[in-house]
């Protein structure tokens, strides 16, 4: 993994996911996301189909962005696998600490709303 891949995402708020139709059309959207120990973590609605997209195909395209999902780097290649139990708890702790109350209100409303979760890593190639 090159450290310049991962360096662009430093300070950053969002990444640009881009994962993959079975067809091999790329759907892009944008995501909060943290940075531990060289992999890139992100939560997600377990039911979402960003979520079967890496169930089907690993690999993804990722860059940093801004809310509305406009890159704001260069596009690297990665594969995404999801967490198990343990390591999605580090994941979710790790992006309650970047994000704070706005992160912990989300996860309120996904708790009252039944909304079971999913943690992916994302490791750059």
């Amino acid at each position: 993994m090159s450290n310049d891949k991962l360096a662009q995402f430093a300070g950053r708020k969002y990444l640009n996911l881009e994962s993959y139709r079975r067809n091999g059309q790329g759907v892009r959207t944008p995501l909060w996301f943290v940075e531990d120990g060289g992999a890139l973590y992100f939560y997600t609605v377990a039911h979402s189909y960003k979520v079967k997209r890496i169930r089907n195909n690993p690999r993804v395209r990722v860059a940093p962005c801004d809310a509305r999902g406009n890159v704001k780097g260069e596009w690297a290649a990665a594969t995404a696998r999801r967490l198990g139990v343990a390591e999605s708890r580090r994941a979710n702790e790790l992006l309650n600490r970047k994000y704070g109350w706005a992160k912990r209100i989300l996860n309120f409303f996904a708790k009252i709303r039944g909304h079971e979760r999913a943690a992916f890593a994302i490791q750059l190639d």
